[in-house]
């Protein structure tokens, strides 16, 4: 596990090829005859990577498009938000467990074989080298690059006399009235910070108003005030667009608030806190009302991480250190805002087409044009979706027409994350509010999203909808719309026949247009009858009896997927092609992982697509010689679960809301679907082909956890070829 971060940056790329499909009887390595190597005998660190370790590395590999001059410039700022953005949660849920587990004494290892307490340290050394990497992007190459295009953060410094003045009366006006600067003192405590907010602490010379001497003080910043203030135009030169960073505000007027005494000086600081929520699902009568008490507490979890600015003195460090009960190695300091996130205001207030991505139409399928039977058209043939090149309106669409039929007898649906004004949820409304069996799953734990999903909640309530909230102890992950329509109106007795509409990702109309996923409507009664027995199941809490098509966890996914791979392994011992491909988003299951390691001894050749954290280690020789594993960093976030399987000849195609994780396989409710139709089957290989191929914003994952971006980079990305296809 011992590799420098630099490495990542300095090294060049290794042309690497990918085995398209079609090649995959070929023998591809020529170490596929290196010794092999017993797994068993293996220690634990040489065969897994480190999961925070690696969803660091994914956060560097983010923050790499940054620095892209290939990708427009205020898309490159956004780049650089989401790493902060993402870094910011890694702290609050990985780091904030990690600390929990230091608190209460535990010594175990991972199944990457790493101590708890020595993982710590080398989360604290790359963060912090990531963190130093982000503002050093952010100085010396974001806003050098940004003022060439006249978008400028002014420094106090730089205020013109004008802009002072305006902002002199921005502050009087909008900011004292509702500051509250706290002197510290026995009857004044250190205020409580709440999670990643805007503070600064204030040094403090001269006697107060009570003749006593004073030294610190706390300034807490309003959070109802952007932490971006755009100046007049008629205060910035010809089409710029001139910003002062409300610290920059606060900095320069701070002896306002201190009335006969003087700021020796003012430094910003933010403190992160732990923000997962504990509720006993086992002890609580209702996990709404649970999980409501909770929220209120999660802005005051345990601290985790201070960040400061990097001139405050050591001692004021020091002090806030002490405060907040943490050591060095939780202090980041950085040179610049405390909070990088707040940029991703800048791309929606400068009207600069030319520094964004250029916008996009998604396709719209034929057979679901406007207007359309959509029923019509699914008992027709399936139909697949690829978000966002294809349009998520039909998905919401498809809701609307089965709201509106009279035949309609039923809607059931899960949410997990959908988003607080959804076209989704107006359609679910509107069908439970024209008499139609509504039911909704709504999973409340979605995290970041419980408040969101209670709201919900209540909503399609209070319209007489069906809501439940999944089961105890077990996320309701899955991806599923089914409709129960009467196919015979004139007939009271008409049959029954179900509509399904399965997906990858969820039910957000935002997110569908950053997000790759796939969605399949399907009349197929084989695939319905299991969506329905799955509703079932999460509905009633009965048993579910054996299923024809789709793969389900907790109950049949990881031992299905065990099965098909021991099968391309038994195919390759065979002297026949094995062959398989995954692309997932993580990658950190053990006992996949080993199956992995296995079917390469056997010289299964695999080629692994992984977003963001990957254990395996990929060509350690007698273990995985033939396997590769890249990640796709680009325009849009990759989140298609595909699984592909050789089999001798017959290709099984296979998508799903699960990642291969402990937790998908174990502890939430997860769909894998087949993909039945032919052409269906033949364009997601297609396509999958195409990320294979891709060298344009691939990273090509080491053996040692690093990534490297191969030598010789394609034209264009796997993303802009379909982007390109669908709207051409």
């Amino acid at each position: 596990m011992d590799y420098t971060l630099d490495l990542v940056l300095s090294s060049p790329g290794r042309k690497m090829i990918m085995l398209p499909l079609e090649m995959a009887s070929m023998n591809l390595l020529s170490t596929a005859d290196a010794p092999k190597r017993s797994l068993a005998e293996a220690q634990p660190s040489e065969l897994f990577l480190n999961r925070e370790l690696s969803l660091l590395e994914f956060n560097r590999r983010v923050l790499e498009l940054s620095k892209d001059e290939n990708i427009p410039l205020l898309e490159r700022l956004r780049f650089l938000c989401i790493s902060s953005s993402n870094l910011d949660e890694f702290f609050e849920i990985r780091v904030a467990g990690l600390k929990q587990m230091l608190s209460v004494g535990s010594t175990q290892a991972g199944p990457d074989g790493i101590l708890p307490q020595d993982l710590m340290a080398a989360i604290s050394q790359r963060a912090h080298a990531l963190v130093d990497e982000q503002y050093r992007v952010f100085n010396e190459v974001l806003v050098p690059a940004l003022e060439r295009e006249k978008i400028r953060f002014v420094r106090r410094t730089d205020w013109s006399k004008e802009q002072d003045t305006w902002l002199r009366n921005y502050f009087e006006n909008e900011l004292l009235p509702v500051l509250s600067p706290i002197g510290l003192d026995p009857v004044h405590p250190f205020p409580r910070i709440l999670n990643k907010s805007l503070n600064f602490i204030v040094s403090l010379s001269g006697k107060d108003a009570f003749g006593r001497n004073t030294g610190f003080a706390i300034v807490q910043a309003p959070r109802a005030l952007p932490r971006l203030i755009q100046i007049p135009a008629t205060l910035s030169g010809s089409g710029a667009h001139d910003f002062v960073f409300l610290s920059s505000v606060i900095h320069a007027y701070v002896d306002d608030l201190f009335p006969g005494m003087q700021a020796t000086g003012c430094f910003q600081f933010r403190l992160t806190r732990n923000s997962d929520l504990l509720v006993d699902e086992e002890e609580t009568e209702d996990l709404l009302v649970a999980l409501e008490g909770e929220l209120s507490q999660r802005q005051w979890g345990d601290t985790v991480r201070l960040e400061v600015a990097h001139e405050c003195p050591e001692r004021m460090s020091q002090y806030l250190m002490d405060v907040a009960a943490l050591t060095p190695q939780d202090l980041y300091q950085v040179n610049g805002p405390v909070n990088l996130n707040r940029l991703l205001a800048i791309p929606d207030l400068v009207d600069r087409p030319d520094l964004k991505y250029p916008p996009f139409t998604p396709r719209l399928v034929k057979a679901l044009q406007p207007g359309n039977d959509f029923f019509a058209a699914i008992r027709e043939r399936d139909i697949l979706l690829h978000h966002p090149f294809d349009s998520f309106a039909p998905v919401i669409e498809f809701l609307r027409q089965a709201a509106r039929d009279p035949n309609v007898l039923a809607i059931k649906q899960t949410l997990y994350r959908t988003g607080t004004k959804s076209g989704v949820v107006d359609a679910l409304m509107e069908a439970a509010r024209n008499g139609k069996e509504v039911t909704v799953v709504v999973e409340l734990r979605a995290r970041f999203d419980e408040a969101d999903n209670i709201d919900l909640a209540e909503k399609l309530q209070e319209v007489g909808a069906h809501v439940v909230y999944g089961v105890v102890g077990h996320k309701a992950h899955a991806k599923m719309i089914l409709v129960v329509r009467r196919e015979d109106p004139s007939s009271a007795t008409g049959a029954l026949k179900h509509y399904a509409h399965l997906s990858t990702g969820n039910y957000h109309p935002r997110t569908a247009r950053l997000y790759t996923d796939y969605g399949l409507f399907t009349a197929d009664p084989g695939l319905c009858k299991d969506v329905h027995a799955v509703f079932l199941q999460l509905t009633s809490l009965g048993k579910v009896s054996k299923m024809k098509h789709l793969l389900q966890s907790p109950f049949t996914l990881a031992k299905e997927l065990h099965k098909k791979i021991e099968r391309e392994t038994e195919l390759a011992q065979k002297g026949r092609p094995g062959r398989l491909i995954a692309k997932l988003n993580a990658l950190v299951e053990p006992d996949i992982i080993r199956a992995l390691y296995k079917a390469s001894q056997a010289g299964v050749s695999i080629d692994l697509v992984v977003r963001g954290m990957c254990s395996l280690r990929p060509g350690l020789p007698g273990i995985s010689d033939t396997i590769r594993v890249r990640s796709i960093i680009g325009r849009f976030l990759e989140h298609t679960r595909v699984f592909y399987f050789g089999n001798d000849g017959e290709p099984e195609v296979w998508l799903a809301s699960a990642d291969w994780m402990e937790r998908n396989f174990q502890r939430r409710v997860e769909v894998a679907f087949p993909i039945l139709d032919k052409k269906h089957k033949e364009r997601i290989i297609a396509e999958l082909n195409g990320y294979l191929e891709d060298t344009a914003q691939s990273w090509v994952l080491q053996a040692d956890g690093s990534c490297l971006n191969p030598e010789t980079p394609t034209p264009k990305g796997i993303q802009q070829k379909l982007l390109d296809e669908a709207t051409g």
